[in-house]
Formats: C-alpha cells, sequence, structure tokens
C-alpha cells in the first residue's frame, strides 16, 4: 500500500488476512465490521510490536475494501499491507460482476495492479498513478462449485496476471474445489508457483492436501486460531506432514482473523499476534527446523509475491 517493495523488505508475513472491512448493508452481523482505523492501527502494532512484518490483505471491493484506510493503517504502523484486487465469492461479488463484460473487468484489475488501485464503478474511470497498488489478484468459487460469475472471475485473472505478473490467490468455500480451480489456472497457462490457493485447512483431508501440494501450488493454510474449525494442534501436524512430504517451500499461514471478536484489540487474548507468539515454537515441537519455519513464515510469502514467473528453486 505504500508502494514497490523488494521481497527481502519482508520478514514474518501472514498469507490471508483482514485488518479493515465495511461489508455491504446486508452483512447483518456487526461482528464482521472491522472499519475502526484506531482499532486497526492498535492491532497491527501489536503484530509489529511481536515480530510481525507484513500481511497479504484479502478484502476486496464487493466487501468494503477501504484502500486510503490501508495506506493509512500500513503507514501509522510500518506493517506492510499488500491488498487484493479482484472479488469475494459470487454472494457477495456478483452485484458487481454481473453483466459487465471480461475485456471491462480485466481493464479495471490490470489499472489497480500497474497504475493505482480504484473504485469498482460502471462508469469509464480516469486511472491517476499511485504508490498505492494492489499485490496481488484475488478469484474465488463457492461450495463443490463455480457460477457463471465466478467463472467470469476467474477468466478476469487469468488475463490480468499475464499482463500484469500478479500472483492469483484464491478463495475456496470450506477448502473444497481446489483441485477444478488449480486446473482452471493453469489451463489459462498460469504457472503454479504463481497460485496460492486459499482456506485448505477447512478441510483437513491429508490425501486431499498432498494432492493440491503435487500441483506445484502454494497451499493456504490461514484459519489458525480459530479453534472452533479445527484445533491448531492438527493444522500443525497438517504443516508437519506436508513437509514431510517435501512442500515444505509451497505453505502460506495466516489467521484470516475478518471478525471483531478474534482481535487483541476486542479482548481476544491473541489477536492477530497469535501467529508470531504460537506457531513457531508449534512447529518446532512437531520437528520443524528453524529453516523450515522461516520457509513458512518469510521465504514462501516472500517467493510467492515477487512479481516473476520463476518457481523458488
Amino acid at each position: 500500500m505504500l508502494g514497490d517493495i523488494a521481497p527481502e523488505q519482508l520478514g514474518l508475513t501472514l498469507g490471508h488476512d483482514h485488518i479493515f472491512a465495511a461489508p455491504p448493508s446486508d452483512v447483518a452481523d456487526t461482528d464482521l465490521r472491522i472499519n475502526d482505523e484506531v482499532a486497526s492501527i492498535a492491532e497491527m502494532q501489536a503484530f509489529a510490536a511481536v515480530g510481525g512484518s507484513a500481511m497479504i490483505e484479502m478484502t476486496t471491493v464487493d466487501y468494503g475494501r477501504d484502500t486510503s484506510a490501508l495506506q493509512r493503517i500500513s503507514r501509522a504502523t510500518g506493517v506492510h499491507l499488500i491488498a487484493a484486487t479482484g472479488f469475494n465469492k459470487g454472494k457477495f461479488a456478483d452485484r458487481l460482476t454481473e453483466g459487465r463484460s471480461v475485456e471491462a473487468i480485466a481493464s479495471w484489475m490490470i489499472a489497480e495492479v500497474l497504475d493505482g488501485v480504484q473504485p469498482f464503478s460502471s462508469d469509464q474511470p480516469v486511472w491517476e498513478a499511485s504508490n498505492a497498488k494492489a499485490g496481488v489478484i484475488k478469484a474465488s468459487s463457492s461450495l463443490n462449485a463455480l457460477s457463471r460469475n465466478e467463472r467470469k472471475v476467474f477468466d478476469v485473472a487469468i488475463q490480468a496476471h499475464h499482463v500484469t505478473g500478479a500472483p492469483i490467490s484464491t478463495h475456496t468455500e470450506k477448502g473444497t474445489w481446489a483441485l477444478e480451480q488449480i486446473g482452471l489456472l493453469l489451463e489459462g497457462g498460469v504457472s503454479p508457483a504463481r497460485v496460492l490457493i486459499g482456506h485448505l485447512d477447512l478441510k483437513p483431508d491429508l490425501a486431499y492436501l498432498l494432492e493440491v501440494a503435487s500441483t506445484g501450488v502454494y497451499l493456504g493454510l490461514d484459519q489458525f486460531a480459530k479453534t472452533k474449525y479445527l484445533p491448531d494442534e492438527t493444522r500443525v501436524y497438517l504443516v508437519a506432514k506436508l513437509v514431510e512430504a517435501g512442500y515444505g517451500r509451497q505453505i502460506l499461514i495466516g489467521g484470516d482473523l475478518a471478525r471483531r471478536s478474534y482481535w487483541k484489540y476486542y479482548g481476544d487474548p491473541f489477536g492477530s499476534t497469535f501467529i508470531p507468539l504460537r506457531i513457531p515454537e508449534m512447529l518446532a515441537q512437531a520437528g520443524l527446523t528453524a529453516a523450515q519455519i522461516n520457509d513458512i513464515l518469510v521465504q514462501n510469502p516472500r517467493s510467492f509475491l515477487a512479481f516473476c514467473t520463476d518457481q523458488p528453486e
């Protein structure tokens, strides 16, 4: 959000999270409204104080992305925020993507990466160069399926990736349809090394995760601290097994903390500090070396976010 940086400037990086979002009015649950800048700054200050360096901020325009706020939060805290262009699942995105062509949406998405982030509008936008650019492209599917408009977004994401070099990060609903997402992206000529499949720990089937990993994509295990879905010990076990199978350079982790109640600022014991404070020790106890832990927390995000097409060695 503060301009282009070298990958080496990123330290511990969360692979999928949210620090500011104002969801549409039909989202009635107020716990999902994380749109208080004071709270967001305090949360990121706490993250930075325990070694947090960066966050891939996956809030999209259909879910209340505010890049001006993200810029201010990043500037106030020193935490690099990498914003997403693209869209959430059709439940939120259809109201924007319905009736608009691949070409029209692609023009906006490409400009967000190359020229600077802009509101998504049906009017012809006037692009103004800005240091605040999107650093990842987001495409999403629904539960076990891909709708017509969601397919359109994948087509746009492929086109925008080829023009910009930006990596693609996806939303899967409860970890489903990952292999089908990968099939679409690879058929479109996207290198698996430029793809991060999200929310895979919501489908904690090791055989399934190994099949996803075998395609060469990055795996997003990004629900850490959410014990209502899965104990973190199980997530760590899955990470350890993936590393044991040779896929340690393909894992990114995060918290996807899209509710106030998940945040330290609003009373959670850890909030966004949970991964820096707890997960390295848990991974070490599971048998990972310091170098393997550093891959997951630092090196893998650096490689994924770099605007290149080379597979990491």
